[in-house]
Order: C-alpha cells, then structure tokens, then sequence
C-alpha cells in the first residue's frame, strides 16, 4: 500500500476533511487549471471512459468524487436514465449542480453530497460507478473499493481513470520534472494554493498504479480486471466487474 499522503500537513484534521477543506478553497479555479495541466488531454480520457461504458449499455451510473460534474456530464452519452455524481466537497459540486443545469441535465444527473467510503446506497443499485481523478485522494483505498463493490450490482462495471507515473525513458524524467516543478507552480499562480497543487502531484505519484491498483481491486473481490494506460502512462483507465452470483 502507499503511504499516507495529506493536503496540509500542519492541520489537526484527518485527510477526508484536509481534501474536502483543499478542494473547496481549489473548486472555483478547478476546471481552468485542469485543462492547462493536462493541455486539455482529460478531455480525451472522459471521453474514452463514457465509450467503454457505452457498450455496457447501464441504465444507472454512480461518479464518485465527481467534482464539477464533468465526467457525470460526458456520461449522458452511455444512455442511462440516472447518474448521480457525488463528492465530498460541497464547494465542488456547487459549480457541478450550475454546469448540470445549464445544460439542462437535471432530469439525468442528480448531484449529491457523499463520503465514497460510507456510501448511502442499498447493495446492488448500480449498473455502473466511475471514479475520475479520486481514488487516490481515499482515506483507506480498500474501504472505498469495497464500498464501490457493494452497491455495484452483480455483473456491474467499474471504470476508473486515475493518474499514474510513466515507467520507460523520457516519460518518467519528463513527468518528475513537471509534477514536481511546473505543476504547484501553476497551481499558485492560479489558485493561490501552492499546497493544494503539491498535493495532487504528490498523492500521484505515491499511488500504487498499475498492475499493484489491479491486484487492490482482485483481493477486494473485483473480476476480470484489467488496466489502459494513457498518454505515455501519465495516466490509467482500470475496468472492472463485479461477479455474478453462482446461483
């Protein structure tokens, strides 16, 4: 497992309420900042998560720590009739419930406060979950997987697109310098919270990707699980089912 990795080490708070403090300081800035850090390629990514799940054709979609509400948004697209996106941040999912109902997707997309580890679903109420750039900000990665499990139904999908580190030469030289240089440089310029920007590149780059994020998923029970990296491995796409009963 990775080691604990928290926004403000100087806080008295635990990680849950260190991200949920950092990501409403950051959510107004958010969108802008994302697009200039990844050059607009988490366009692309979302846009291959909702045409991998299309073929799955579900009729109901959880995206957990759904931020601003741009994967539920792309969701649409896959054909289900409801998508809840949910976040632990209410400064987030202000912005998110505005896009929604621009867009007038408030009859699809439901937008709600939630902890990803305590979820407030029965079992096996969701055809589909989605986690986009979140799972490695969980408290105790396990314990959000777990959950992600329960209310899966059987033969449900899980997607998650997740940053990694590139493993071959350039890549790897070329990601260290930019995370660790460029990246809270732009966050302070922008947001004015250099901490938050140091953060996001720090839980990256200490997140167990890869084929150690497949084997998490397989002990918590997850089958057929496989992993896509993308753009020279900056970034992964996981897909998973839950099993069907064997009666």
């Amino acid at each position: 497992m990775s080691r604990k990795v928290t926004p403000y080490k100087d806080s008295n708070l635990g990680k849950k309420e260190q991200v949920t403090k950092m990501f409403d300081t950051i959510s107004k800035n958010y969108d802008g900042l994302n697009r200039v850090i990844s050059f607009g390629i988490d366009i692309k990514w979302r846009k291959k998560v909702v045409k991998l799940l299309k073929k799955e054709h579900p009729s109901s979609i959880l995206d957990i720590a759904t931020g601003t509400g741009d994967l539920a948004i792309a969701l649409v697209d896959t054909g289900a009739k409801k998508i809840v996106g949910l976040d632990i941040s209410p400064g987030m999912l202000a912005i998110g419930k505005e896009k929604v109902k621009s867009k007038n997707l408030d009859q699809n997309i439901e937008m709600v406060v939630g902890d990803s580890e305590n979820l407030s679903f029965d079992d096996n109420t969701f055809d589909a979950v989605t986690v986009s750039f979140g799972v490695r900000n969980f408290e105790t990665l396990e314990v959000g997987m777990a959950e992600i499990l329960r209310v899966l139904k059987p033969n449900g999908s899980l997607v998650v697109l997740e940053t990694s580190v590139p493993t071959r030469t350039p890549y790897k030289q070329g990601y260290k310098f930019y995370t660790k240089n460029i990246l809270p440089l732009i966050g302070k310029l922008f947001s004015k919270d250099d901490s938050a920007y140091g953060y996001l590149s720090e839980s990256a780059s200490v997140f167990p990707h890869g084929e150690n994020f497949n084997n998490i998923l397989r002990e918590i029970g997850f089958i057929d699980v496989t992993n896509k990296p993308q753009t020279f491995g900056v970034a992964s796409i996981y897909i998973a089912k839950k099993a069907k009963p064997l009666h």
